[in-house]
């Protein structure tokens, strides 16, 4: 099997402290997209989540297990966005596959890992229940967003 190939499409490195960070027009001619964040939260800690297509509707679906410690939760159901990861203010870092993203005869998945070193380490599994071809992707804060220096980037897989 052939190793698959990463294209960077997008990246965007925060210059002033930002709250969310849009993917737009994103390119349909890949088979899966990666995104990867890394950074540190600003006031606290910084729970990113993830809309697709700007659907607000509760059409989120996902698996979502978490430590903190020696503590671990595992929680499911449904939400009007994807839990997507934390930046705390020592830093940290969450990646995102979106599988067959162009795909307009199944609903999408995802999977992600995130970890925060004075936080929590999570992995969710997720579905959007929707047969668009996904052609945005927001991520926002439920604080005050990541700091300046913080990197989201978006790779195409190929096909």
């Amino acid at each position: 099997m052939a190793t698959p190939t990463y294209d960077l499409l997008e990246s965007v490195t925060l210059t002033a402290t930002a709250s969310s960070v849009t993917f737009s027009s994103i390119d349909q001619s890949y088979g899966d997209l990666i995104l990867t964040v890394a950074g540190v939260g600003v006031g606290g800690t910084n729970y990113f989540r993830c809309r697709l297509n700007g659907d607000t509707g509760t059409n989120y679906y996902l698996v979502n297990m978490f430590g903190e410690g020696s503590d671990f939760t595992s929680i499911s159901g449904s939400d009007d966005n994807i839990p997507y990861g934390n930046l705390s203010t020592t830093g940290g870092s969450f990646t995102a596959q979106l599988f067959d993203y162009t795909a307009t005869d199944k609903h999408k998945s995802l999977l992600v890992r995130s970890g925060s070193g004075d936080v929590r380490l999570g992995a969710f599994a997720c579905r959007w229940a929707s047969t668009s071809a996904v052609t945005s992707i927001e991520l926002y804060s439920s604080g005050t967003g990541a700091a300046a220096a913080s990197t989201f980037n978006l790779y195409g897989v190929a096909k």
